[in-house]
């Protein structure tokens, strides 16, 4: 054996290094892709003993107009520079200014303009009924009531300072505002606004980035201020929020935080109600019942409410109201935390909602609290819309409604994989809180991951997606396709998904299930969302991460995975069948004269294994051959373990231009199989090809590359030995005609 595998390595060195194409250092380190650690950031991904992040408190009172479809507020901002550096100003987001016309609405979305097109693509394209958006500022004032100037560049505001804001100081100021609220049926990517009921005459408002909120400064980029375009969507400053909303007396409230004021806003049943679902664990109560909603829809409230919401440590505010809703919660306890797991929806949403969406709720808390930390809010709630999903700290507005009570199979898997996905960005990026509006992938895609998990563990009669989920967009036009590392708004909209949500997915999938191994990738993923909670994360800091804490160089995958459009397609170019040839004098071999010799065949390439195995003529290892050592191997014993075995060279091809693992399958005449697995490292001295030997007892009638498809590879019909002949498209639509 040991002989054996001496040949072995000193054929797969000469094959390694006679490499024709070009070397594209694909196993070399990722240095230069990355930014220098230093003290802020570590070499080892984890935040350094300098790391620094700014703060922002909010208190905000605001009013829901319902007649005239606006909102009012008066918000005061207390900001607080904890970075090294003096501030002559501040910038502010103002992201309702993105509905403004003339920004990016997304119109083309579904074409241009064709003979034949209906109105509604008509408004897209033109914004032929105009409607009014964007932020009247009324005033900016400091702390002592004094104003204070400020420049306007579409969704940001520059807030000029008297004197600058020290490092290590804080500053209040206020701002009075106003905006109208968009009707979401009026435009493409209308992830907020009001919904309109015209059989019953009412509203359901989906409140989001409503008010003017603080720009992100840190240490990688200074200033955050990338305007807002809609696809990248958010960064933002942890902090605490006091939160007054005035509403129509009849109006339901769901929103980020805790309610202050129940007894002000809540009838005593409600709450008797809400107490009950607090030791309900096993299944959701009913707060306001469908009769109570549909009761409720009758008629407007001329007064108004106050409803007062606390939230500690979050870095974004959302709310929903409507006098439609109906409102069913139950309690979820994880190992560290009780969490109240609340739905609110329209009656149009039964019966679906009542019997999924809390419990869809459920499965996310508790799967992504073992998979990262325990979900540490008090509410977790999911608002029914329509065709949509966003997210936002403890709430999130979530698509999908049965038509005349009806859902079928695939809409309902869809509804709850969306709410299980809104819910898990709680982890992504509203708690390891990445830049959204520069790295989508950074939230989607981890998010995704997990998501993916919850539906295959919790759902496991719906699909989720695997790396043949990919396959597709893989090998798509590679001068569309944009590597993953591309910033959020400089995708197209037809493939950001696939880019942005799947394809990290199908990396991470495939560091866990095949490449780090499960119980490692998971301490490792976890020990990134820990390091990161309540902070600000960069990519460098997970690759880091992902390495420090696995021992195993990934440099080889990310350069290829995250920053190539390059695909896996592994080829399976041939494979050679060899025994070895029984010990026999030359003389006596002469005679024979007919033996198959393995040299006599050389150059010829089998195509299956019916003429049987070359045979090896097998010689004592001459003396020179040992160079300076005196001991000898064990002619005997080497032949012995050989003898009688069945010997394959097998030889693969990088034909996509992506290193993986090689997975290799042996289907034996006795119908048994078997799998090896080779690390990427084979790929290291040539990228193109690589040659491996195998000693097997049975003979193999089959070998398979990549049999489970564990790798996204996008080309199956060059993955095994013998070839399989795939039909062709036309014999497909023929047998297709037959059945």
């Amino acid at each position: 054996m040991r002989f054996i595998l001496a040949i072995v390595c000193l054929c797969f060195t000469v094959t390694s290094f006679s490499q024709s194409q070009p070397w594209k250092g694909k196993f070399e380190p990722i240095d230069d892709l990355l930014p220098t650690p230093n003290s802020y950031r570590t070499a080892s991904g984890a935040p350094g003993k300098a790391y620094w992040q700014q703060r922002a408190d909010y208190k905000i009172k605001a009013t829901l107009d319902e007649k005239n479809n606006t909102i009012s507020g008066d918000e005061t901002i207390t900001y607080y520079n904890n970075s090294p550096d003096d501030l002559s100003y501040l910038w502010v987001q103002l992201e309702q200014n993105v509905n403004k016309k003339g920004n990016e609405d997304f119109g083309y979305a579904f074409g241009g303009v064709r003979d034949n097109m209906n109105t509604r693509h008509m408004q897209f394209l033109t914004r032929a009924i105009d409607f009014p958006a964007g932020y009247s500022i009324k005033y900016i004032k400091d702390e002592n009531g004094n104003n204070i100037k400020s420049l306007v560049n579409n969704t940001m505001m520059k807030v000029l300072l008297d004197k600058p804001l020290k490092s290590g100081e804080s500053m209040s100021f206020s701002i009075g505002w106003s905006y109208p609220v968009t009707d979401r049926s009026m435009y493409l990517l209308s992830r907020e606004g009001y919904e309109y009921f015209p059989e019953d005459d009412n509203t359901v408002y989906l409140i989001a980035h409503w008010f003017p909120r603080m720009a992100v400064y840190n240490d990688t980029e200074g200033w955050q201020n990338k305007q807002f375009q809609k696809l990248g969507e958010f960064a933002l400053e942890f902090g605490d929020y006091d939160v007054e909303l005035t509403v129509p007396a009849d109006h339901l409230v769901a929103a980020t935080g805790e309610l202050k004021n129940p007894n002000d806003v809540l009838t005593r049943k409600q709450r008797q109600r809400l107490e009950e679902a607090s030791n309900s664990f096993d299944k959701p109560v009913m707060i306001v019942t469908p009769e109570e909603a549909k009761e409720n829809e009758k008629d407007k409230a001329s007064k108004t409410k106050t409803w007062r919401m606390v939230a500690k440590n979050v870095r974004d505010f959302a709310w929903a109201s409507s006098r439609k809703f109906i409102w069913d919660a139950q309690a979820v306890q994880l190992p560290t935390n009780k969490v109240m797991a609340m739905s609110f929806y329209p009656n149009e949403g039964l019966p679906v909602w009542s019997e999924e969406s809390t419990k869809a709720i459920m499965h996310a808390l508790e799967v992504y609290s073992e998979a990262t930390f325990d979900y540490p809010y008090p509410v977790c709630i999911s608002v029914n819309t329509s065709n949509i999903g966003i997210e936002f700290p403890m709430i999130s507005f979530n698509g999908g409604r049965p038509r005349n009570g009806e859902m079928s199979q695939a809409a309902k898997a869809g509804m709850i994989g969306t709410i299980i996905h809104e819910v898990g960005h709680n982890w992504f990026p509203m708690i390891v809180s990445s830049d959204e509006r520069q790295w989508m992938w950074m939230d989607e895609g981890l998010n995704t991951f997990l998501h993916q998990r919850t539906v295959e563990e919790r759902y496991p009669d719906f699909n989720h997606t695997t790396p043949k989920s990919i396959v597709n967009f893989m090998k798509g036009d590679k001068n569309i396709l944009r590597p993953i590392m591309t910033t959020s708004d400089n995708d197209l909209l037809s493939q950001f998904g696939a880019n942005y949500y799947q394809k990290p997915t199908v990396g991470f999938q495939m560091l866990r299930n095949s490449i780090v191994g499960k119980e490692l990738f998971d301490q490792a993923f976890k020990e990134y969302a820990n390091r990161w909670k309540y902070k600000h994360p960069n990519p460098a800091d997970l690759f880091r991460t992902l390495e420090d804490a696995t021992a195993v160089d990934l440099d080889w995958f990310i350069r290829g995975w995250f920053y190539t459009t390059d695909n896996v397609d592994i080829e399976l170019a041939d494979v050679k069948w060899f025994q070895v040839q029984p010990e026999v004098s030359i003389e006596d071999k002469q005679k024979q004269g007919n033996l198959n010799v393995a040299a006599e065949n050389e150059g010829e390439k089998a195509k299956d294994f019916s003429s049987g195995p070359e045979m090896i003529n097998m010689v004592t290892t001459p003396d020179a051959s040992y160079g300076q050592f005196l001991s000898r191997i064990d002619e005997a014993g080497v032949r012995k373990q050989v003898e009688g075995k069945n010997i394959y060279e097998i030889t693969v091809k990088n034909n996509g231009g992506l290193v993986m693992p090689v997975v290799i399958e042996w289907q034996y005449t006795d119908g048994t199989t078997e799998i090896d697995r080779l690390p990427a490292e084979v790929w290291r001295t040539n990228e193109y090809q690589t040659t491996k030997t195998f000693i097997k007892d049975k003979e193999v009638a089959k070998v398979v590359v990549d049999p489970n498809g564990e790798f996204a590879d996008v080309d199956n019909a060059n993955n095994s030995f013998p070839k399989v002949d795939e039909a062709s498209d036309f014999d497909k639509f023929k047998d297709s005609k037959k059945n």
